[in-house]
Formats: structure tokens, C-alpha cells, sequence
């Protein structure tokens, strides 16, 4: 994840887990971490991506989260939609 248009969406998605989770620490939002390794149950999943897309100005379709297993994968769907 050396590619540095990635960079704005980790750091809108380490900002929701933040929100969500305050006590993850932010270096432990990593691309190869899940969401779940980190405490985050399935309405924290749902509300961490949420707050990405509304801080990313962006709406992605629901089915399009199907193929997210870790980060990483979170960070490329949001990505894909971000101007």
C-alpha cells in the first residue's frame, strides 16, 4: 500500500475508527489488520465506514464492501470511488 493516493483514505478510515473505537490507537489501523482484530464488532464496522465515506465525500454500494476482508481491501474500495 506504497501508493500515496491511498494515503487520504487510511487516514479517513483511522480517523473512524477513532471515532468509533477511541481506545485502538491509530498506528494499529494498518493495511493488513481487519476491523475485527482491532474490537470492532459489525455495527462498529458499519459505522467506521460510514464516517470514511462522509469524511471522503464519497457513496459506494453496499455489495461492493462483500469483498473487504482487512484494511487494505477497505482502503482500495473507498479508493475506487474517490475522486
Amino acid at each position: 500500500m506504497s501508493d500515496p493516493s491511498t494515503e487520504p483514505i487510511l487516514v479517513a478510515v483511522r480517523e473512524a475508527v477513532a471515532m468509533v473505537v477511541p481506545e485502538v490507537a491509530p498506528e494499529l489501523v494498518a493495511p493488513g489488520r481487519t476491523l475485527t482484530e482491532l474490537g470492532c464488532n459489525s455495527i462498529d464496522r458499519a459505522e467506521i465506514v460510514t464516517i470514511a465515506m462522509e469524511r471522503l465525500r464519497i457513496t459506494v454500494p453496499i455489495g461492493e464492501f462483500a469483498e473487504v476482508g482487512d484494511i487494505a481491501s477497505l482502503v482500495d474500495v473507498l479508493r475506487r470511488h474517490h475522486p
